[in-house]
């Protein structure tokens, strides 16, 4: 998290509108990416579960999957926000030092 405000200070040289800003635009692009490679592995897991679980015959992931692939992606979303909001709040600056 600390890497972020690093970067940002880094990029913005001093500029404070700046730093907030490259701060905002890591954070989200970096919770897209971690929520994608997650997201993804996730919904793979899932459906070799399913297709494990149904030897010889094709599962049903419409009846009883994809609810479960909603949950899991909306609390995976849960968890990736929460993360960003604590990756925003101890790096974004209100003044100058």
């Amino acid at each position: 998290m600390e890497r972020i405000g690093i970067t940002a200070s880094k990029i913005a040289k001093g500029n404070l509108f700046l730093y907030n800003l490259f701060v905002l635009v890591i954070s989200i692009l970096f919770s897209l990416l971690l929520f994608f490679i997650a997201g993804c592995s996730v919904v793979i897991m899932i459906i070799l579960i399913a297709y494990v679980s149904n030897l010889g015959t094709v599962p049903d992931l419409h009846k009883g999957w994809i609810p479960l692939m909603i949950v899991c992606m909306k609390i995976l979303a849960a968890l990736v926000g929460l993360f960003v909001f604590f990756a925003l709040a101890k790096n974004v600056k209100w003044a100058k030092h």
